[in-house]
């Protein structure tokens, strides 16, 4: 089994782009697939429940597949930071209920398992835990999701400084173009993934052009084309 945490630079850094191309791919190639959101705020009421468009992409990628609710336990309407959403539905999210749903669930061994965190590394569950806890308890490797746009060569260094602090290992990372404007000066674009690459202490696993709004499978596939699976692992 190969199973590794997705974190960003930031929110809307393209995490879930990236998450289900990689598991895209990894179904192109005949294999199993797992993508988990534990926590998802912004989610749209629909006569089934509570649902959010990010977990929905990573639903549609599993295979065997699985009902929503296993792949977002927990599911909330406002599109702010999960603890505040949380505690506005008064819901206080716990880091032992988020470890004793997605446990089970990687234990079932598919071929590649993805746990998509929320917004950046260190984005709170309550007042006392972090998201990045559930990587460090499930002690899963990680790989950091770059939104390539000003700012994230310091933001890709101080994420991988905070993952190696916590005790976990960069798998790889990935270049998401979330800003077109930054592309525009092609020769100071390339110097920035030189730099990326020769900074942070992972493999690049692929940098994803922006992609024209499309359905969430059209993207997905678009940006497999972009991605390498990481190197398997045990979990």
């Amino acid at each position: 089994m190969s199973a590794f945490f997705v974190t960003g630079t930031d929110t809307d850094a393209g995490k879930t782009l990236v998450t289900s191309g990689l598991l895209t791919l990894a179904r192109r190639r005949g294999l199993t697939t797992l993508g988990l959101k534990p926590v998802a705020s912004g989610c749209e009421a629909t006569p089934q429940g509570l649902r959010n468009a990010d977990a929905l992409a990573l639903q549609a990628q599993t295979r065997p597949p699985l009902p929503y609710a296993t792949i977002n336990p927990f599911a909330f309407a406002p599109a702010i930071a999960p603890h505040l959403a949380a505690r506005r539905a008064g819901v206080r999210l716990a880091l032992d209920a988020l470890v004793d749903h997605a446990r089970p669930l990687l234990a079932e061994q598919r071929d590649l398992s993805l746990v998509e965190g929320a917004g950046g590394w260190r984005v709170p569950l309550n007042g006392d835990e972090d998201l990045a806890d559930l990587a460090v308890r499930l002690g899963l490797p990680v790989i950091l999701v770059v939104g390539l746009r000003l700012g994230c060569i310091s933001h890709a260094r101080l994420t991988c400084d905070a993952i190696r602090a916590d005790g976990l290992r960069l798998a790889g990372w990935v270049g998401s173009l979330v800003n077109t404007a930054f592309a525009e000066d092609d020769a100071l674009y390339r110097e920035n993934l030189t730099t990326l690459a020769a900074t942070l202490p992972a493999p690049c696993l692929g940098v994803v052009p922006r992609l024209a709004a499309e359905s969430p499978a059209a993207m997905a596939a678009a940006a497999a084309d972009h991605l390498e699976l990481p190197a398997a692992n045990s979990g």
